[in-house]
């Protein structure tokens, strides 16, 4: 499966995520798929004229081209020119690239949240006019339009994340190229599924204090961190508690609130990340399926009954009291 990757306006962190792939040997993994690289702009040699002599061959349509592989948000400004974004060398927009292969490619993947819903770059009064390849925000439609559909038949695949996970990366590209990947497995996003059905609540670290509603007051708490710090990791879409980054991180297991950089606007939750909003005292985002009665019942009852070894060791850096050993055989 030939893979073209291409970076347009972002910081570049999908490409280092990329290469900290649970791995010893990148392109060799990537060999054993049967996933050519066709060329990437931080790991090919090639450059300049040898590059769009590679772009020529696709759109020639001498050189297949599989999967275009699309990192960062499309830059449209100003006023729809694309010019704020010359490909080096080309003097085209790096839009009417994306536009043109992608008309070539038999999937278009967007590599993190920037490529897929114009994320960070995106943010604030969005003066360079950065969307993503297939929605703007949440919003269809984007840099490709709406009906967009690759040649393959399926839409724009959303790898979304800031940076995406590695993983979520290579298990997409392994699924092409074995060809066991189809629209059953995108969500109502064009995320694909075998993340996007986790919540990052799963496996999070911080369950048993998340289960008393034993929250942490500040960064350096152990315990949850949903009610005053900001974490929506019971909202956001991704498995990074239980694929940890690099065998054993996370957002939540490093002491920062998850900030849900999977989801469209995350970017601008309107109030800052590290605060969770409230109405009369109640976290406004509560979990995705439950209802709120049930939740502030819920929660009532778990403070209650909050051991102390609990509630001590939620509001400290490392844990005061332990669980207590018991001599008798466990019940």
């Amino acid at each position: 499966m030939n893979v073209l990757w291409l970076q347009s306006g972002g910081c570049g962190g999908c490409s280092m995520s990329l290469l900290c792939a649970d791995t010893t040997d990148f392109h060799g993994e990537l060999r054993d798929a049967g996933i050519e690289l066709l060329w990437h702009p931080s790991l090919s040699l090639e450059s300049g004229a040898e590059v769009t002599a590679l772009f020529d061959r696709i759109l020639d349509g001498e050189l297949p081209l599989d999967a275009l592989c699309i990192e960062g948000a499309l830059l449209r400004g100003p006023h729809g020119s694309g010019r704020f974004h010359i490909m080096a060398g080309t003097g085209q927009p790096m839009i009417h690239w994306v536009s043109r292969l992608a008309a070539c490619a038999r999937h278009v993947v967007a590599i993190g949240s920037c490529a897929a819903w114009g994320g960070v770059t995106a943010g604030g009064s969005n003066p360079t006019e950065a969307c993503g390849l297939q929605y703007d925000d949440e919003v269809r439609g984007g840099l490709l339009g709406a009906e967009f559909r690759a040649a393959g038949g399926l839409p724009v695949i959303n790898v979304a994340g800031c940076p995406t996970h590695p993983g979520w990366v290579i298990d997409t590209l392994t699924a092409l190229a074995a060809g066991s990947f189809n629209e059953a497995d995108l969500d109502t996003l064009g995320r694909p599924r075998f993340f996007a059905d986790q919540l990052v609540h799963h496996g999070c670290s911080r369950n048993e204090y998340y289960e008393f509603k034993a929250s942490a007051e500040k960064p350096s708490d152990l315990g949850c961190m949903m009610e005053h710090l900001g974490c929506k990791g019971t909202q956001a879409h991704a498995d990074c508690n239980t694929r940890p980054w690099n065998g054993e991180g996370s957002c939540t297991r490093g002491g920062y609130a998850c900030i849900s950089c999977t989801e469209p606007g995350f970017q601008e939750p309107g109030h800052p990340f590290h605060a969770t909003p409230k109405l009369a005292g109640i976290p406004i985002g509560l979990p995705t399926d439950m209802p709120k009665a049930w939740f502030v019942a819920l929660a009532s009852l778990s403070k209650s009954a909050t051991p102390k070894r609990v509630k001590v060791n939620a509001v400290s850096d490392h844990v005061v009291v332990p669980p207590v050993a018991k001599r008798t055989r466990l019940k």
